[in-house]
């Protein structure tokens, strides 16, 4: 969107990370980052930069507009200190907006925001509400009480001892990758119509994942990248993979996320992520329903 933005100048400008996508459309790399750059026009008014130094192309970024010095750069990460900022350390979030390095919140507890990318989207809206002129107490709470979103990682039920996890939004494995890195024991749910580079990149998460069941047209291809690397079963359909996927779950009694993060894009079996993300959620339902109700008939 911001490629196909001429004119539009903002008082708060947050970029958090830069990674290959749409490239294209781009023209590699290079491309992609100038159109994210538009985002830092300069208007008459004062502007702040909110940018997430957890990325090499962001650091660059941060450097030249400190240099221009038309901007004030406020830096986050979700990895480290960072000295005038905001940052995230072992779960918890600091303040050194005013030079004080206070505590603000721990996110460890927060369901909702779980893992390094969450923590760094967590450090850009505490900045840029800071910013706004909210105080660090009101942000948060906002922060503990935060919902989630649809389709990224959110979670859609909870059975025995496993949460199920709709993460759909994640069309490549460096989405996926997120959601992988946030849990210790998946049950996952990966495949669809497959990206440049299919699963490559996330084989150091793999032994996160107890079982991986594939789905759509790439499951094929993706039982070849997971021989080696971890247990999997090709199970072609969304209601197979959740079926199959619940009952060793429950088997093996231990607390469990099932995750559906594809690393794929949705057009082979569904109109969008979304329509995935609600077929997922409502077969989950389903599934739970009717182990229920076969626990009931035994009784």
């Amino acid at each position: 969107q911001l490629d196909l933005t001429q004119n539009a100048i903002f008082s708060i400008a947050c970029l958090l990370n830069m990674t290959p996508d749409h490239l294209d459309r781009h023209g590699g790399m290079e491309g992609y980052i100038a159109a994210k750059k538009r985002i830092f026009r300069r208007g008459a008014m004062p502007q702040h930069a909110v940018i997430g130094i957890d990325s090499a192309p962001t650091v660059t970024i941060a450097g030249a507009l400190e240099k221009a010095g038309h901007w004030q750069v406020t830096k986050i990460s979700s990895e480290g200190r960072v000295d005038g900022g905001v940052y995230v350390l072992n779960g918890v979030l600091y303040d050194d907006l005013d030079g004080l390095d206070e505590a603000v919140c721990d996110l460890m507890p927060i369901q909702t925001l779980p893992g390094y990318h969450n923590w760094q989207n967590a450090a850009a809206a505490y900045a840029c509400c800071r910013h706004l002129g909210l105080e660090p107490d009101v942000i948060a709470a906002g922060l503990a009480s935060f919902p989630g979103l649809a389709h990224r990682q959110q979670i859609v039920a909870r059975y025995k001892r496993i949460n199920f996890v709709n993460d759909s939004k994640a069309t490549n494995a460096d989405a996926a990758s997120k959601a992988l890195g946030s849990y210790p024991r998946i049950f996952w749910i990966a495949g669809g119509k497959a990206k440049d580079g299919g699963l490559n990149g996330l084989e150091r998460l793999m032994d996160r994942v107890r079982h991986a069941y594939l789905i759509g047209d790439a499951a094929n291809d993706f039982s070849a990248w997971c021989e080696g690397k971890c247990a999997y079963s090709v199970c072609h359909t969304m209601d197979k993979a959740v079926s199959e996927a619940t009952a060793l779950a429950v088997k093996e009694r231990k607390e469990s996320v099932i995750l559906l993060s594809p690393a794929c894009a949705s057009f082979d079996q569904f109109e969008s992520f979304e329509q995935r993300g609600e077929v997922f959620a409502a077969t989950v339902e389903d599934v739970i329903r009717t182990r229920q109700q076969m626990l009931e008939a035994q009784q």
